[in-house]
């Protein structure tokens, strides 16, 4: 795959997830984005030490973070992070399993149709360990949400006091 047709794949992957928040609603943004944020963050965090222990290659050069993760982590690893919050939040047993159901799709199908783009490789990595890989990330998200949920009770609780 070229250069330019990657670049247009990353670009359309960026601008699709985020056209679905159109139907989200602006008070679930504002509720499930310190959250969301916060995974986005920790993946990129950990993007950096699988770079560097070649779990996985992106095929055409340069090999940055911005052409290579970095459409992935803003795109639909953001968006879905948001979306299975709003849709399971509260009920734990259904974002686990939605959450794996997600991340199993994209281990095993979506890895497999970009190894065939010759866009993305997993080199170190077989597809379980990359679906653990991200599997973990959820248990936590929800807890970064259960943190942001209580502390905002807190917070309004106060103003109503006062």
């Amino acid at each position: 795959m070229s250069l330019k047709n990657q670049w247009l794949i990353n670009i359309a992957m960026i601008v699709l997830s985020w056209l679905s928040l159109s139907f989200f609603g602006w008070c679930n943004i504002k509720r499930f984005l310190p959250a969301s944020v916060l995974a986005v963050i920790v993946e990129a965090l950990n993007v950096q030490v699988g770079k560097r222990k070649k779990w996985w290659t992106f095929r055409k050069k340069p090999n940055s973070y911005i052409s290579g993760e970095f459409p992935f982590n803003i795109g639909p690893f953001f968006v879905v992070a948001l979306w299975i919050l709003k849709s399971t939040y509260g009920n734990f047993k259904r974002f686990i399993l939605l959450n794996a159901s997600i991340h199993a799709f994209f281990s095993f199908i979506v890895i497999s149709v970009l190894e065939k783009l010759k866009v993305f490789k997993l080199v170190r990595l077989n597809k379980l360990q990359f679906f653990l890989y991200f599997f973990i990330k959820a248990f936590l998200l929800y807890a970064f949400q259960s943190l942001f949920e209580e502390k905002g009770n807190k917070v309004f609780s106060l103003a109503k006091i006062r």
